[in-house]
């Protein structure tokens, strides 16, 4: 996801900066929204559980990204948002970033990309978890995002294709990449 230019928009300066640790929740589902989050180091997840037990991965945010960037007009989380490894969080109150956004146009015009942005790679998701192999699934990832991320970040990749890490692995060794 194209990250706004906060640098460009210092909305975020002299805000609140919280630390979490991997597997750190960073708020829950049905909780209510008072607070926009900017990753400023590290890596987040949304997850939602599902009935089988394992979890749908319906975000991953990295520095320079926002968590969770519909809720800012929800009420209520819909997922969890767990720190992936160790993170650092800038935040500030969802109505402070709303009056920002009402006050200043450039920075309106910016969210409206970032946001249009995430829906085209949220598209671009399901049409590859719509793939019926995993062969399929990860060649139209690799095709969008180009080269495998490092070998400790595949679990990531099988969440990301909502595939078994054991399903992945194999695909990766019957191509030979280790």
């Amino acid at each position: 996801m194209i990250p706004i230019m906060w640098r460009d928009f210092p909305i975020f300066e002299a805000k609140t900066v919280r630390q979490f640790g991997p597997g750190d929740i960073v708020f829950r589902s049905e909780s209510e929204v008072t607070q926009v989050f900017l990753v400023c180091k590290g890596h987040t997840a949304l997850v939602r559980p599902l009935a089988s037990g394992q979890q749908a991965v319906l975000q991953r945010a990295s520095s320079g990204h926002i968590i969770a960037e519909a809720s800012v007009y929800a009420r209520r989380y819909h997922c969890d948002c767990i720190a992936v490894e160790p993170s650092e969080l800038a935040s500030m109150p969802r109505e402070s970033f709303l009056d920002a956004l009402r006050s200043n146009q450039p920075l309106s015009e910016a969210w409206a990309s970032y946001l249009a942005h995430g829906v085209q790679q949220a598209r671009m998701r399901a049409e590859v978890r719509s793939l019926k192999t995993v062969a399929e699934r990860l060649d139209a990832w690799m095709a969008e995002y180009g080269n495998l991320p490092q070998r400790g970040k595949w679990q990531g990749l099988a969440d990301e294709l909502s595939v078994s890490r054991e399903a992945l692995y194999r695909e990766l060794a019957r191509r030979r990449i280790s």
